[in-house]
């Protein structure tokens, strides 16, 4: 194992992965922005160098300058900013350091979502009907598009969390829409790219865990359900989906074993299906790192996710048989943002903070009453989990939390999940993508 471990991410995220090597008894060094100067969840680590401004956690020189100078084992860049990065990747283990993660010729044709498309329809995993390879340009698209039908939806290559990503339901929308969502993919993500998909409408966003060793050994730990979204951010996750069978969960789960034993994948990942509505699986994107929602898979499988990544980057490998998934976990994301001011982020300073507890409860945060909650980064707070026997004691447990949470200083959106939990078609599993910005926004706003 690791003797010490840089976290090349922040704040939960961080947290979250230094609650693990500690446990571990791995040392860790976080590299923080001065916005980040004082924040609580510093207190977890055992050095902290600040590197620059706000935005110096994409600073991969920095990182690396800093990696080489602590004199660190491994870099574990959490889920976000440089976890998908193949070129950081090889850098990294370039001057002796390994990635948490998968190696940099994986990051690169896996975090490609064309190529990852085309690389999983070659091995079996039925891809939603689109483009075959990068589109050439507007006319392109409209061609694709006029042949598969509309809808269709525009994608960025590199392009996550709704940007880059544009509907279309006409010809006259496509060339235009193509123009902003390039541009928009150009500046966020340097790589303007462009593919584009049919638009499954109603669709249900349904995801399988894996981790993968060095052997080609290949686990799959079952399925979340994501669905839940505003504007592309995921709000509530669940597993196992309420929406997937258990015939179709064991079919799906042991094609994508099959097809990414082939690739020999290693350390964890997400494959992401799109369900649509008469219940066929269709193969998205993968992500090449943990998701912020990983955590319901803990809580059902009794796994730590981070541990297995540490010891499969450290060339351990996995055991015969990882513990399946047992009942049913539901997590809700509470973020400072103001749902009756149109999701306005609320930065100010944590005046009070009470967190929920009790049995089957888990709250997964980097901040304390006395935090500031500042505007630069995600407005995430923390994440609140529940797990039962069954769906139905999940969500008993989960509504007893969010009742006994408490946050003073800045707006959040628990009166937002408090409308959820109690929304009759999420309480029977019948919702889809399109359920919050149809329904449920309108009640809290």
């Amino acid at each position: 194992m690791f003797r010490r471990v840089l976290i090349a991410n922040r704040g939960e995220v961080a947290a979250r992965v230094a609650r693990t090597c500690r446990r571990l008894g791995i040392e860790t060094v976080a590299v923080i922005s001065t916005v980040d100067r004082g924040l609580s969840w510093l207190e977890g680590v055992d050095k902290v160098v600040c590197i620059g401004g706000a935005r110096s956690y994409l600073d991969a020189d920095a990182i690396l300058d800093v990696a080489h100078a602590e004199g660190v084992s491994a870099i574990h860049p959490g889920w976000g900013f440089l976890a998908e990065n193949g070129t950081f990747a090889a850098r990294a283990e370039a001057i002796g350091v390994s990635f948490v993660g998968p190696r940099p010729s994986l990051l690169r044709s896996m975090g490609d979502k064309v190529t990852a498309r085309q690389t999983m329809k070659a091995l079996g995993v039925e891809v939603i009907p689109g483009s075959e390879g990068v589109l050439s340009g507007p006319e392109d698209a409209l061609k694709l598009a006029e042949e598969i039908g509309y809808p269709v939806l525009l994608k960025a290559v590199s392009g996550g969390g709704g940007r880059g990503m544009r509907r279309v339901h006409s010809a006259e929308e496509v060339a235009p829409a193509f123009e902003e969502a390039r541009a928009e993919a150009l500046s966020a993500f340097g790589d303007g790219s462009m593919y584009l998909e049919k638009l499954i409408e109603r669709g249900r966003h349904v995801e399988f865990q894996v981790l993968g060793d060095r052997s080609g050994r290949i686990a799959v730990l079952g399925d979340r359900e994501c669905s839940l979204q505003r504007r592309h951010q995921k709000l509530v996750e669940e597993s196992p989906s309420p929406a997937v069978d258990d015939g179709a969960r064991s079919e799906i789960a042991a094609k994508v074993a099959a097809a990414l034993s082939a690739l020999q994948y290693e350390s964890a990942g997400t494959v992401e299906m799109l369900r649509e509505p008469g219940g066929a699986l269709y193969f998205m994107e993968m992500n090449t790192r943990l998701q912020v929602e990983h955590t319901v898979t803990e809580l059902c499988c009794g796994l730590d996710l981070v541990e297995w990544q540490l010891r499969i980057a450290a060339n351990e490998l996995l055991p015969e048989q990882l513990p399946q998934p047992q009942g049913h976990a539901i997590e809700v994301r509470i973020n400072a943002e103001d749902p009756t001011a149109g999701f306005a982020p609320s930065p100010g300073t944590l005046e009070s903070l009470r967190l929920p507890t009790g049995e089957g409860i888990r709250v997964d945060t980097h901040l304390s009453a006395g935090d500031v909650v500042t505007p630069q980064y995600d407005s995430l707070l923390c994440k609140v989990l529940a797990h039962g026997q069954d769906r139905d004691e999940a969500l008993e447990r989960l509504e007893a939390a969010l009742q006994e949470f408490e946050v003073q200083g800045v707006h959040t959106t628990l009166d937002l999940h408090r409308t959820i939990l109690a929304d009759p078609g999420f309480r029977a599993g019948e919702y889809d993508t399109g359920t919050v910005e149809s329904r449920i926004v309108s009640e809290v706003q």
